[in-house]
């Protein structure tokens, strides 16, 4: 492989390698310098007897973490310097795996609780599905040692998880809905009236605040051309969105607050989405 092949394979990996370091480190800063080591790593290696190379720089990435985490001598969470992309998962999954998605920044805190091979052990299987004898095969302990440790890590976890979950859902469905019916009274209904709108999109941040001006903007949407999914976005009821050709247009999360919608985050940017890795969305198979 040359040189101008290896650095393209690698950036195709890096959106996802920053992702696994940043829920392990905490520290967006943290999580390139690992990605970066690795990538020092790599340009060392005989690239040709790589024969997978995502799970080798997984492998890396995961190792440097567990470096970094043993060596660091004050709390985790003082390093954070902003939150990590969100994580999305269809709420067509295993319940066990929805419940991985509810790591956003509070929820890194609690995994600040965890010793730093439990820590590894829960990100990478239950995040970002490695399969346990890859992270046995990372931390130096057998395929079932890996399994004990991210599901003691997992019930430690499992406690942040809102008791009102199961009606925060239903109040979005509600709402994406009348959304697809454009029902401007329906939309004012489920949303607060100081709602807030923030959307993360290719020029910048946009802010929207008050149901009036959300259902509008919402209503005006109404007739685009766009399959949707439900979904969990760190852990809040939320919704993905594709266009007909299966790309991917837009991730959306909602605070839910007694039965209104308080909050909406909202991502478009092209950038942000594609470090979320959100899975391809194929037109054959939708409904």
């Amino acid at each position: 492989m040359t040189g101008e092949a290896l650095a393209s394979a690698f950036e195709e990996q890096r959106g996802r390698l920053v992702a696994v370091a940043h829920r392990m480190l905490g520290s967006r800063a943290d999580a390139e310098d690992a990605v970066q080591e690795a990538w020092l790593r790599l340009a060392r290696q005989d690239a040709d007897t790589i024969g997978n190379l995502s799970g080798w720089l997984t492998t890396v990435v995961g190792r440097v973490c567990i470096d970094v985490l043993r060596s660091r001598k004050t709390r985790p969470e003082d390093s954070y310097d902003e939150p990590p992309e969100p994580l999305v998962i269809e709420d067509s999954l295993e319940e066990d795996a929805m419940l991985a998605e509810s790591v956003g920044v509070a929820l890194l805190v609690v995994l600040d609780t965890l010793g730093p091979a439990e820590r590894l052990a829960f990100v990478l299987h239950d995040l970002f599905a490695v399969p346990f004898t890859e992270v046995g095969e990372i931390l130096g302990k057998s395929p079932d040692a890996a399994k004990m440790l991210a599901s003691r890590a997992r019930r430690k976890v499992q406690g942040r998880r809102p008791a009102d979950e199961s009606s925060q859902r239903a109040v979005v469905e509600a709402f994406l809905a009348a959304a697809r019916e454009g029902d401007f009274d329906g939309l004012i209904e489920l949303l607060h009236p100081d709602v807030t709108w923030r959307s993360q999109t290719r020029h910048g941040e946009v802010v929207r605040l008050g149901a009036a001006e959300v259902a509008t903007r919402v209503q005006r949407g109404a007739r685009a051309a766009v399959t949707t999914r439900a979904a969990l976005v760190d852990g809040k009821p939320g919704v993905v969105s594709w266009s007909r050709t299966g790309k991917l247009l837009g991730v959306m999360s909602c605070t839910v607050v007694d039965g209104r919608i308080a909050g909406i985050d909202s991502v478009s940017d092209p950038r942000r989405l594609a470090a979320m890795g959100v899975t391809s969305w194929e037109p054959s198979s939708s409904k």
